[in-house]
């Protein structure tokens, strides 16, 4: 994706999250990896920006260091994000999008402490429904860092290698008490991620008695017919 067309698709991305109430007041960022003619880079909202009144313009525009070239101050999230695009990359799910929000069921499940067990670790959601399981994949929970710590970062990073080293990508974590923070091909794609986990938590949250997750058989099929990453 060009830089062109990457601001474009962030406002626009943006807009219809918080139109939609997946974000509220300043919470979030958005960021895209793109390569061009002079090189590569990326964008990311500025830091305290609404994610529905987003400039082209006036996101920040940094080169492969990390380095701000232009726009206004990048959010301090571009740290993580970095992290992230370059953890993923040996995966079968690499960023070259990430979206962050405050999303509130996915949050409310952490001030629950309604975490699933699984093989890596404490994860957000069972496989609860078939979408989840195609679209997201599984979501591993990051234990509560301040906003922008570094111990976030190092967490989330560590956290694909050791799934990709498992044998399963990833394309979402949960940041405790935050929100959380998926990542796709493209801006449209890693929004519909995020649009399905929050939706999944939703459901789970409504149950009053908790079903049963799918089980292997049937997640194995969605493998083979989907290509799904759990």
């Amino acid at each position: 994706m060009d830089e062109a067309t990457a601001r474009d698709e962030i406002c626009r991305i943006g807009r219809s999250l918080f139109e939609r109430g997946y974000v509220h007041a300043t919470a979030g960022n958005i960021s895209v990896r793109f390569n061009s003619s002079e090189g590569g880079g990326f964008l990311i909202t500025p830091t305290d920006a609404c994610l529905g009144f987003l400039e082209p313009a006036r996101l920040a525009l940094l080169d492969e260091d990390g380095v701000q070239q232009s726009g206004d101050r990048a959010s301090k999230t571009i740290a993580l994000h970095r992290r992230i695009y370059g953890a993923s990359l040996a995966t079968a799910a690499p960023a070259h999008c990430i979206v962050h929000t405050h999303s509130t069921h996915c949050v409310g499940l952490t001030l629950d402490g309604a975490m699933c067990d699984a093989p890596q670790g404490r994860e957000l959601l069972p496989a609860l429904t078939p979408y989840f399981v195609m679209k997201v994949g599984r979501v591993p929970l990051i234990g509560y860092a301040r906003p922008g710590a570094t111990e976030a970062a190092d967490a989330v990073e560590n956290t694909i290698v050791r799934y990709h080293a498992a044998g399963t990508a990833i394309r979402a974590v949960m940041l405790e008490r935050l929100g959380p923070t998926v990542w796709h091909d493209t801006p449209a794609a890693a929004m519909a991620t995020l649009e399905e986990l929050e939706e999944t938590a939703r459901l789970w949250t409504m149950r009053p008695a908790k079903p049963a997750p799918l089980d292997e058989a049937q997640i194995e099929e969605l493998r083979e017919r989907f290509g799904a990453i759990w």
